[in-house]
C-alpha cells in the first residue's frame, strides 16, 4: 500500500461511530497526538494503521484500501482522459484519496455515459443502416468492476468454500461434489447434456446434467458452481442485493460469485495459499498438484487477499488473438486502460508467438511502477477432429516489489530499471512519445508536423 494522507476520512469515520479522539486511539492502540496528527494530514494512514482499522473496523476500513494504494486515481486518470482539458496526478490522487465516495460516483456516471453513448450510437446504425461501433457488454464491465472493487476476493464465499472442503478428498473432488449434492440437496448427476452446454439442472426431476467432454478438473468445477448455487443461495442473494448492481446485471454477478466459490471449494484457500508459498508461486506445479489447468491455477492465485493471510497481490488478464479481453481480475493497481486498446510490447502478445512456453517480463510504466509478468497460452476445446479451439494468452502480473517471492523472478535484475520492458496503458493514454510501436497519440495530444519522429505517422505504409 502507497502510504496515504486520509485525515478528513478517519474524522468521518470516527464521527460515525461516535468515538472521541482519545477514545479511538486506545482502542487502536495508538498515542492521542500521533492520532491526532493522522487527522491533520501531518502523518500518513500506513499498512501498519490500517491493519488495526480492519480489526476495529471491518469493511468499513475499505475506504482506506481504495485512497491508499492508487487503484482509484488511475481509474479516475483512464475515465477522464478523453474528456479534454487537463488533470494532475495529484489532483486525481488527492480527489481520490479524500473523497473515495465521490471518485467513485464519477466513474459511475462515466460507465454509465458509456452505455448511453454506445447504445445511441447502436441506435443510429440501426436508422441509417451504416456500420458504427458495437455496443460493448455492460454487464460484464459492471460485474468486473464488482470484483475488482473487491480486490477480487469475496471473503463470505471464500471462508464457506473452504469450511466445505474438508469433507472432499483431494483425489476426487468431483466424485465429493456429487455426493454432496445428493445428500444435501437431493440432485443426483447424469452424464450428457444438449445443445453444447456445460451443465443444465432439470429441477423437476432432480437431475444435473453435466457434459461428457469435460476433464475431471472441469467437471469437479462444474458441479462445485451448481453446488454454489444450491448451498450458498442466501449468501449470494445477499451479496447481489448489496451490489449496487442493477436487476438486468445481477444474473451474471450471481453466476461469477458461484463460479467463485467453486473456484474456491476446489482449491481451499489454506491449502492453496500455503503450496503456493512452498512452490514459489510456481504456476505449473502447483497445476501439476492440485490437477487443474494453467489458467485455473492463476485465477486462484489471483484472489488471495484474505486479511492477516495475504498471498501476492496479482493482476490476472485473458486475451484473444485479437486483443479482446474476456477476463481481467485484480488484486492489485496496475495501470491498464479500459478505453482503447493496450500496449502490444506487453508479453502476453508475445505469448501467441511461441505456444505453450511460459515468459516473463520486467515492465515498466510510463509512471516509473515496475511490475514481473508471466504469460502463456492456453486453449479450450476438444470436440474432435474439425471442432473449433479456442486459443487465449493468459497473463499474471505483480508488483516489482513482490517479484523476489516468485521463481520467475529468476535471470531478471529487479533492482535496476535499464532492462525493462517500457511499456504504456494503450496508446490513447501512454504519455512516451518517442514509442517505435505508438498507432496513435495519446487524447489531447496534438499530432507533431513530422508524426513519424513519435513513432505515429497516419496512412503510412510503414515502408522505406
Amino acid at each position: 500500500m502507497r502510504n496515504a494522507y486520509m485525515g478528513s476520512q478517519l474524522r468521518r469515520l470516527r464521527g460515525d461511530h461516535a468515538m472521541t479522539q482519545a477514545a479511538l486511539a486506545r482502542a487502536l492502540n495508538l498515542s492521542p497526538s500521533y492520532l491526532n496528527q493522522i487527522e491533520r494530514n501531518q502523518r500518513p494512514v500506513t499498512s501498519a494503521v490500517l491493519h488495526k482499522l480492519d480489526t476495529l473496523f471491518g469493511p468499513e476500513a475499505q475506504v482506506f484500501h481504495d485512497a491508499g494504494d492508487g487503484r482509484l486515481a488511475s481509474r479516475l486518470r483512464a475515465a477522464l482522459a478523453d474528456q479534454g482539458g487537463p488533470v494532475s496526478q495529484a489532483e486525481l490522487h488527492d480527489l481520490a484519496d479524500n473523497t473515495p465516495g465521490l471518485a467513485k460516483l464519477i466513474l459511475d456516471m462515466r460507465r454509465r455515459l458509456r452505455a448511453a453513448t454506445e447504445r445511441a450510437d447502436l441506435l443510429a446504425e440501426q436508422v441509417s443502416g451504416q456500420p458504427g461501433p458495437a455496443a460493448a457488454p455492460t454487464a460484464f464491465e459492471a460485474v468486473r468492476d464488482y470484483f475488482y472493487g473487491r480486490r477480487n476476493h469475496i471473503a463470505t464465499l471464500d471462508r464457506a468454500a473452504e469450511r466445505m472442503a474438508e469433507w472432499l478428498d483431494p483425489r476426487a473432488r468431483a466424485a465429493g461434489v456429487e455426493r454432496l449434492l445428493a445428500d444435501r440437496h437431493g440432485i443426483h448427476v447424469a452424464t450428457g447434456t444438449e445443445g453444447g452446454d456445460l451443465r443444465r439442472l432439470d429441477t423437476g426431476a432432480g437431475v444435473l446434467h453435466i457434459a461428457a467432454r469435460l476433464t475431471e478438473a472441469q467437471r469437479a468445477f462444474q458441479l462445485a458452481t451448481q453446488f454454489a448455487l444450491l448451498e450458498e443461495a442466501a449468501a449470494i442473494d445477499r451479496l447481489c442485493e448489496g451490489s449496487g448492481l442493477s436487476a438486468e446485471d445481477q444474473p451474471l454477478l450471481r453466476i461469477g460469485l458461484a463460479n467463485y466459490y467453486a473456484g474456491a471449494l476446489i482449491l481451499p484457500y489454506g491449502r492453496f495459499l500455503a503450496a503456493a508459498e512452498a512452490e514459489r508461486y510456481d504456476i505449473e506445479l502447483l497445476a501439476q498438484r492440485f490437477g487443474v489447468g494453467f489458467e485455473t491455477t492463476c485465477h486462484r492465485l489471483s484472489t488471495l487477499q484474505r486479511p492477516g493471510a495475504q498471498g501476492v497481490p496479482f493482476f490476472f488478464i485473458r486475451v484473444d488473438r485479437a486483443g479482446n479481453i474476456s477476463k481481467r481480475q485484480s488484486a492489485t493497481d496496475f495501470h491498464f486502460s479500459r478505453f482503447g486498446g493496450s500496449c502490444p510490447l506487453w508479453t502476453i502478445y508475445e505469448a501467441f508467438s511461441r505456444p505453450g512456453e511460459v515468459l516473463t517480463q520486467v515492465a515498466q510504466m510510463p509512471d516509473g511502477r515496475r511490475y514481473l509478468w508471466v504469460a502463456r497460452t492456453v486453449s479450450h476445446g476438444q470436440g474432435g477432429y474439425g471442432a473449433p479451439v479456442k486459443h487465449f494468452a493468459i497473463a499474471l502480473g505483480c508488483d516489482i516489489a513482490h517479484a523476489e517471492r516468485l521463481v520467475y523472478a529468476r535471470g531478471h535484475d529487479l533492482g535496476g530499471t535499464a532492462q525493462a520492458t517500457q511499456i504504456g496503458p494503450g496508446c490513447k493514454l501512454c504519455e512516451r512519445p518517442a514509442c517505435a510501436q505508438r498507432a496513435f497519440p495519446m487524447i489531447g495530444q496534438r499530432v507533431a508536423a513530422e508524426p513519424s519522429r513519435s513513432g505515429f505517422a497516419p496512412y503510412s505504409t510503414g515502408e522505406v
